[in-house]
């Protein structure tokens, strides 16, 4: 469950609030009940209000904030790197006044006491949340970034991890996230290229 929680709090940190529940939700449908289940369930609620007061649907974040709250306070106050106390005080200011979103920033959702991006993560969590952010997002060629992920997974035991750089910087830097990606398309089609020209050499 780790790799998929600090994905969905990487992306959160991005400002992909719609994106985050989704590494989250793939590991809660496999989970039986308990306090997994329930943290989980209640940061995807979490997420879901943050998103929709973002879009001005003000009744759904509150409805949302409420659900969130009630998986919320089922769990322990300090459970999986969680503050849950922090997050369950957020949802209740959200739930009181959903346009506090348009005067401040969104609550942070932190990961052992600080703010986690993709940068803090293992490969499995980059990985994953470039795949999310891919999925997301019809501007990008998900066939690409899952060979930059395949490339990215042989450099784990080698000395150049260029692959697995442009993979957090896709995560991380959404403004130029456009940018990011040409570079990625770009190394995985040279990549491509080289091996197209030493295949069939020693056959």
């Amino acid at each position: 469950m780790d790799d998929a929680l600090t994905a969905g709090i990487a992306l959160y940190t991005a400002g992909d609030y719609h994106a985050a529940h989704e590494p989250w939700e793939a590991t809660w449908l496999e989970l039986p009940a308990g306090d997994d289940k329930q943290l989980l369930q209640g940061l995807i609620q979490f997420t879901a209000a943050i998103y929709h007061a973002r879009q001005r649907n003000w009744d759904g974040a509150v409805g949302l904030a409420e659900r969130a709250q009630s998986y919320l306070t089922a769990v322990p106050t300090q459970y999986c790197g969680i503050d849950v106390d922090s997050v369950v005080a957020a949802l209740k200011q959200l739930e009181a006044d959903p346009e506090r979103i348009e005067r401040e920033p969104s609550p942070p959702l932190r990961y052992q006491g600080r703010k986690l991006t993709a940068a803090n993560l293992e490969i499995e969590g980059i990985t994953t949340a470039a795949s999310v952010v891919a999925a997301e997002d019809e501007e990008y060629d998900t066939a690409i970034v899952k060979t930059a992920i395949d490339y990215a997974r042989e450099e784990t035991t080698g000395s150049q991890a260029q692959f697995i750089r442009l993979l957090t910087s896709f995560v991380d830097d959404r403004g130029h996230r456009g940018i990011v990606y040409d570079r990625l398309r770009q190394n995985v089609e040279r990549r491509q290229a080289k091996r197209d020209d030493v295949a069939g050499l020693f056959d």
